[in-house]
């Protein structure tokens, strides 16, 4: 099967203190973050899935080292944040279901594996980790039949934590960007999955991924820890 991939890459990712996006910090092993994602879709879809990248700052940087990718480009990407970036993604994907994850992710090449069938199926999902629970982390609850209901990083009592690799089917993809429109710049792309889910009845599975790593490098120590792995 043919898979539509977004790599969220537009920010400047002050945090980590490098010059180049994110995206492009070498590990351990000598890929870049993006590099590991890159081989993770390849091993897991083959040659044929399509990866459209989102990006902001430092553009080029990104587009030299992956030319064969697609790319969306955010010219505001220092004015909002991955809500909007993944609108202007999923607007230039056409109708089918979209898997999309954070440029700073790091995870174990069998994640998309254990993905693969609910993406088969287009069912939308989120993976999670119940492992931890941090406080600053986008957290998640489930409702009575055990999909997502809420998710943020302002839950209250959440059963783990949103891993930042998603899906949204054909079917729920319309409601997804609808509700993308109406969310703040600043706001994150979760922000628009829970008002989905809200007002027009998305039913997001949480795709449990705790036995395996993924770790989002904000700062040097997830770097150190993503190091542990690669």
């Amino acid at each position: 099967m043919t898979v539509q991939i977004v790599i969220l890459a537009a920010g400047m990712g002050s945090r980590l203190g490098r010059s180049l996006p994110k995206p492009l910090t070498p590990l351990a092993d000598g890929r870049s973050i993006m590099q590991q994602q890159h081989d993770n879709i390849r091993a897991a879809f083959g040659r044929d899935a399509r990866i459209t990248t989102v990006v902001g700052y430092r553009a080029e940087t990104i587009v030299d080292a992956f030319p064969e990718a697609d790319y969306v480009y955010n010219d505001r990407y220092d004015q909002t944040n991955t809500s909007k970036s993944l609108l202007r993604a999923l607007a230039n994907t056409g109708r089918a279901g979209v898997l999309w994850m954070n440029g700073d992710v790091v995870f174990d090449p069998r994640v998309l594996g254990r993905a693969a069938d609910l993406i088969e199926h287009d069912r939308s999902f989120v993976t999670v980790d119940t492992a931890s629970v941090g406080d600053e982390e986008v957290k998640y609850t489930v409702d009575a039949e055990g999909f997502v209901k809420e998710l943020s990083k302002v839950v209250v009592h959440g059963v783990g934590e949103a891993v930042g690799i998603n899906y949204i089917s054909s079917r729920d993809k319309k409601a997804l960007m609808r509700q993308l429109q109406r969310v703040g710049d600043q706001d994150y792309f979760e922000r628009g999955i829970e008002l989905a889910i809200t007002h027009d009845g998305l039913r997001v599975e949480p795709l449990d991924i705790s036995d395996l790593y993924a770790v989002e490098v904000d700062f040097a120590e997830d770097l150190e820890r993503a190091n542990l792995f690669v």
